[in-house]
């Protein structure tokens, strides 16, 4: 099983950050632009983990040691199911450089956009204070 998998299946929201390579590309599946950067994708996955429901990993692709995984999971987003994938890219040091989700059907897509949408303003503020510590550090 994948480390990023047994992290939030975990709960362990620390873990899932420290697996997060600092130039993760992170690929929404409702924003066209890609965020880059450990600390804004930390703070994303901060708070979908806050708006899905009933998230569960329920399959996954990918050689224990492949660079490339894909977690299927199911969740459920304000009333509405989905279903959804995350496909994980690690670098040479084992972190996570490229993180794209995808999800369907396109009304749990619109559900979970409306729910992250609701939350901006507290994930910019979270991935600001985040990048503060990382220069810090």
């Amino acid at each position: 099983m994948h480390a990023f998998r047994s992290a939030v299946e975990a709960g362990d929201l620390d873990a899932v950050a420290a697996l997060l390579a600092e130039d993760v590309v992170f690929t929404s599946p409702v924003v066209f632009k890609p965020y880059t950067g450990k600390a804004i994708t930390a703070a994303i996955l901060r708070a979908v983990s806050q708006v899905f429901e009933d998230f569960r990993y329920v399959r996954e692709f990918g050689a224990p040691d492949s660079p490339d995984h894909a977690l299927v999971f199911t969740a459920r987003v304000g009333g509405r199911e989905l279903s959804g994938c995350d496909f994980l890219h690690v670098n040479e040091e084992g972190l996570i450089d490229d993180l794209m989700v995808m999800v369907r059907p396109l009304s749990g897509a619109h559900a979970l956009a409306e729910a992250m949408g609701a939350r901006f303003e507290q994930i910019a503020e979270e991935a600001q204070a985040g990048s503060r510590r990382q220069a810090r550090s």
